[in-house]
């Protein structure tokens, strides 16, 4: 039988295009002559294309698991673009997608080709599908599992980030609010933050306050800082835009003028962040192309049957708004 090397020399193009054209790659775009000299020269040549390729070419089933609830979608949009990105890109490339929502590893999984999971199962989720032999994508929770891929942001980067702006616009005390899917177990921005602000000597334990990832609940932090009065960080970190509007209202209802007494930057640059008053510094996360991504990569591992596990970081950018001080 024929190589694709052979293939591509006959053609004159690249193996790595002849590949994906007789695996019917619905990302490639070539022109339809180089399609078909592809085509007739695999013919000529005799190829055939292994049973495994084969069926990864047909039309694919994916499984999102989603470990929070569809609520969560309305409160942090973050989530909601996640899923758009997810449900635009398996329409594009023809995918049938099975949506399961509030994932917890306590009912069977649907039949599917491959999985995507959003967000950090818990423990008893984490062991079901460590049982499975399904390919799989983590979206936004990093596994230590080496036989799964995984699109996640660096929140340690960002937290790093957020503190040496601060520093360079001379705030020598930075406060943080954050939330916990386990009250147990610190965030990751929560952690980057206390290791990396104690080093710098900019973080004290008692500027520091959680709760869950809702704006009900970043309020509710926000009056429980104010309670000392006026002894509060004149900088302060938030863990995402959601929880920062509930903080902004609290500081607007205790007369705290942002960023005159109190600058603020959060994460996530939800559509609302630029239309809140004042409209917030945030950390941009592509959330929508990681969904994108995430389906990207799943496909990929089908067609090309890849066995090396790949852990992919989208990059994040500061936007700078009207809760800093303006450069």
């Amino acid at each position: 039988m024929a190589t694709l090397k052979e293939i591509a020399e006959a053609a004159q193009v690249s193996v790595a295009t002849v590949s994906r054209v007789l695996n019917d790659d619905p990302t490639l775009s070539v022109k339809s002559q180089t399609r078909q000299k592809i085509l007739e020269a695999a013919e000529r040549l005799e190829y055939r294309v292994p049973s495994a390729k084969r069926q990864a070419s047909q039309r694919l089933t994916f499984a999102a698991l989603y470990t929070h609830g569809q609520e969560l979608e309305i409160n942090d949009p973050y989530y909601l673009a996640m899923r758009y990105g997810i449900e635009t890109q398996c329409e594009k490339l023809g995918i049938t997608l099975i949506s399961c929502y509030d994932f917890k590893g306590d009912r069977p999984l649907v039949a599917a080709d491959g999985l995507l999971v959003i967000g950090k199962p818990p423990a008893a989720a984490q062991a079901a599908l460590a049982q499975q032999e399904l390919p799989l994508v983590y979206i936004d929770g990093v596994t230590d599992d080496p036989r799964f891929d995984c699109i996640n942001v660096d929140l340690y980067k960002i937290s790093r980030k957020v503190i040496d702006y601060f520093i360079s616009r001379d705030y020598l005390r930075i406060g943080f609010i954050g939330g916990r899917d386990d009250p147990a177990n610190a965030d990751q921005r929560e952690q980057a933050f206390v290791e990396y602000g104690r080093h710098k000597k900019v973080v004290r334990s008692q500027d520091i306050y959680y709760g869950d990832f809702t704006s009900q609940s970043g309020y509710q932090c926000a009056l429980k800082m104010l309670e000392a009065g006026d002894d509060y960080p004149p900088a302060l970190f938030v863990a995402t835009d959601s929880i920062a509007i509930g903080v902004l209202r609290a500081l607007h209802e205790h007369g705290i003028r942002v960023p005159e007494q109190m600058a603020l930057i959060s994460v996530n640059d939800i559509p609302t962040a630029r239309f809140v008053f004042p409209a917030l510094s945030t950390v941009r996360i592509p959330s929508e192309t990681m969904g994108a991504q995430a389906v990207n990569l799943l496909t990929e591992r089908l067609r090309d049957d890849r066995a090396i596990p790949l852990t992919v970081y989208v990059p994040s950018s500061l936007q700078l708004r009207d809760t800093t001080t303006a450069e």
